[in-house]
């Protein structure tokens, strides 16, 4: 079973219990996937259909590797999530799938609801441009993606989720990793990410979000070689830390 942390709070900060995906949390998933889809806030000012959305970015993830996605819990609640893929060569087939089968479905909305003029412009974002701004990934490389509500945003959630799941790929003998992060223009970088032994592989730019946010939004992606094992850089740092596993 995989592993689960009781994470003591610094002051300040709500206890946290970081543990695996279970089928119970398949519905807090996707809804934290659209309560946070647009800069953290939720997507409906940018793309009305909750439902679309979470299906174009969680499908693979809650359907073929349950086993790599870990859980943000406070108070009892799932409050934030970190969708894992470990096999990319299935992702990149099951996501030539269902893409176009999330865009067949978004068409014919458009006509049968209708959506809104927002709505149709971010579905013609994504079919003309989206592709086109995605910085580049290392090829055939597992990646993970996080989301976290206003509530459990703190550095030691995030924290504890990227370390679960690089254990993960750790054990199953992967040598690197990347993953994909909002960054703004003269507020967030990288450095954060840096701290824990990941470089800046490539930057863009993501137009979309021009009409809602007045400073330039891009999608960094930021890669970490695992060959000197899965613990993030800074940990044994962490003051007033302890960790308690359970199985």
């Amino acid at each position: 079973m995989a592993p689960c942390w009781n994470r003591p709070p610094a002051p300040d900060t709500p206890e946290a219990v970081i543990r695996s995906y279970q089928p119970r949390d398949h519905v807090a998933v996707r809804r934290i996937c659209a309560a946070t889809g647009f800069l953290g806030a939720p997507i409906d000012p940018v793309f009305e259909d909750r439902e679309l959305f979470a299906d174009y970015l969680t499908d693979y993830y809650l359907r073929m590797e349950p086993g790599a996605i870990w859980v943000c819990e406070l108070d009892g609640e799932v409050r934030g999530y970190l969708l894992g893929c470990s096999r990319p060569l299935l992702h990149q087939v099951f996501q030539a799938t269902n893409n176009l089968t999330v865009a067949i479905r978004g068409a014919y909305r458009c006509y049968t609801r209708p959506y809104k003029k927002s709505s149709r412009d971010f579905l013609r974002w994504v079919v003309v441009n989206a592709w086109r701004e995605v910085p580049a990934a290392p090829a055939l490389t597992p990646h993970f993606h996080i989301n976290l509500l206003p509530e459990a945003r703190r550095r030691i959630y995030a924290q504890a989720l990227i370390e679960a799941f690089l254990e993960l790929l750790h054990r199953r003998g992967r040598r690197r990793v990347y993953g994909q992060m909002i960054t703004y223009e003269g507020r967030r970088t990288e450095a954060l990410f840096a701290r824990y032994g990941f470089r800046l592989l490539a930057r863009s730019e993501i137009t979309k979000y021009r009409r809602f946010y007045p400073g330039r939004v891009f999608l960094s992606t930021v890669v970490r070689d695992l060959s000197g094992g899965p613990a993030l850089v800074g940990r044994s740092r962490r003051a007033g830390e302890s960790a308690q596993r359970k199985a």
